[in-house]
């Protein structure tokens, strides 16, 4: 089993720590990780975009060129990537920032209002995470390690938001839409 999984968005959108926090509960599961990310200069504000693997066999490079998994979170990411999903990816679109539907018919992908879930949850900065647990729902990514791995990326700094993580998680898993 192997994922191949980008996610991509504007800095700030939390796309790189929505990576490691993957990357972490992988590792926990005993899987071959690669974590790659990639940013533009501004960081917050600019294109940001973050490759995963997790896998049963060793990664021969991090770099994901067609992923398996797709994660959007901003229209410029969306239209950029959309293409290079692989035929049968599973592609997860935040609707709330993206109005505008696949074109291709060869994908299966799930649109998810993860800022509008994370504004009304009262965690705005939590879209993220929102679609993380959707896309682990819907990828078969299991629910165990979620916790352990979150102590690995919340940083003591930000230890207030763990809780905050976590029922972010809970909620993209449990969505239904």
């Amino acid at each position: 089993m192997t994922h191949e999984i980008l996610i991509a968005g504007f800095g700030g959108q939390g796309v790189l720590f929505a990576g490691k926090f993957l990357a972490y509960r992988g590792l926990m599961e005993e899987k071959q990780v690669s974590w790659l990310p990639s940013y533009g200069p501004e960081m917050r504000g600019g294109t940001a975009n973050c490759s995963v693997i997790l896998s049963d066999d060793p990664v021969g490079s991090p770099i994901v060129a067609h992923p398996d998994v797709l994660m959007v979170m901003n229209l410029p990411s969306f239209d950029k990537y959309e293409s290079e999903a692989k035929p049968g990816a599973k592609v997860f679109v935040d609707s709330t920032l993206i109005e505008r539907q696949a074109t291709r018919d060869d994908i299966e992908t799930f649109y998810i209002p993860a800022t509008q879930m994370a504004r009304e949850a009262g965690v705005p900065t939590l879209a993220n995470m929102m679609m993380v647990g959707k896309m682990m729902k819907e990828v078969g990514i299991s629910f165990d390690h979620v916790e352990d791995a979150l102590r690995k990326v919340v940083s003591a700094k930000h230890a207030d938001l763990f809780d905050a993580n976590l029922k972010a998680i809970q909620t993209g898993y449990a969505y239904e839409g």
